[in-house]
């Protein structure tokens, strides 16, 4: 049986600190600290050890990245799940962050069409509207129009995230598909992080076979091989350097250095 030591008292402190998600944002691991950062109290509520702290904090800095408004919704299931661990000897710790993965895409999907793409212009042109007839209320018809879906969404979301992943996690485990659905959510994570890979990453030659007319753009027939070549093979460079240790901030200037000198030779092109 699941004992339940997450009260409202640490929900409501993720929600207030959600509210800072983005604030320590960086281009290797994106999120993660924010995540840490709300996660916390739920941590040392879960977990009285030094050790057993420290180990779902570095659990928590894996690469994160969801539309912020739609984290909270994410906190409230990984609380769920971190409860679950604390409570049972044997749970697989792989799957906290399997689903946490397999979330970002579908979550990022509907918050950026949501939030981004309808809620931020709708309220923008109210507010344009109403400033150009002199209103001086429109930057505050602005801010509320936003936020009020973004804080009841973000209010909403922690709670029905914990609620659901405690929901889900038992009747899941009852049914004995607990596997096959940490399997599943690893899958769609790493389709997710593929994904990104190929919209993220740009390598382009600067080479051509022939000239003229006729001139062949050797891009093109890499990409007729398999599309993304040259990306992909990037990233399997950079990812087996990392695993041998080589320091983040080493490889960006090594990346920027050399893509300046592969362009100044025309051996690359934007």
């Amino acid at each position: 049986m699941t004992e339940n030591k997450i009260t409202e008292k640490e929900l409501r402190s993720m929600f207030f600190r959600s509210l800072n998600f983005d604030g320590s944002f960086n281009y290797e691991r994106q999120m993660s600290m924010g995540l840490c950062h709300s996660l916390a109290p739920v941590i040392k509520k879960l977990y009285p050890a030094k050790e057993d702290r420290a180990e779902a904090l570095k659990r928590h800095g894996e690469f994160f990245n969801v539309t912020p408004a739609m984290a909270p919704l994410v906190l409230g299931i990984t609380a769920a799940m971190e409860e679950r661990n604390a409570n049972e000897d044997g749970f697989d710790t792989n799957s906290i962050n399997a689903v946490k993965a397999s979330l970002m895409g579908p979550l990022s999907g509907i918050g950026d069409s949501l939030f981004w793409g309808t809620i931020r212009p709708l309220a923008g042109g109210i507010a344009a509207s109403l400033a150009l007839a002199g209103n001086i209320f429109a930057p505050l018809v602005f801010l509320l129009a936003f936020n009020i879906p973004n804080y009841l969404v973000r209010w909403f979301g922690i709670h029905w995230g914990y609620k659901m992943g405690t929901d889900f996690l038992a009747k899941a485990e009852k049914s004995g598909i607990m596997q096959k659905v940490f399997q599943g959510a690893a899958m769609i994570g790493l389709i997710v992080i593929g994904g990104m890979v190929a919209s993220m990453v740009t390598v382009k030659l600067g080479w051509t076979i022939g000239s003229g007319d006729g001139a062949i753009d050797l891009n093109s027939v890499l990409d007729g091989i398999m599309p993304k070549m040259l990306p992909l093979a990037v990233t399997f460079a950079l990812s087996k350097a990392l695993g041998k240790g080589a320091k983040v901030n080493t490889l960006l200037l090594v990346i920027v250095v050399l893509s300046i000198a592969a362009a100044w030779c025309g051996l690359l092109t934007a």
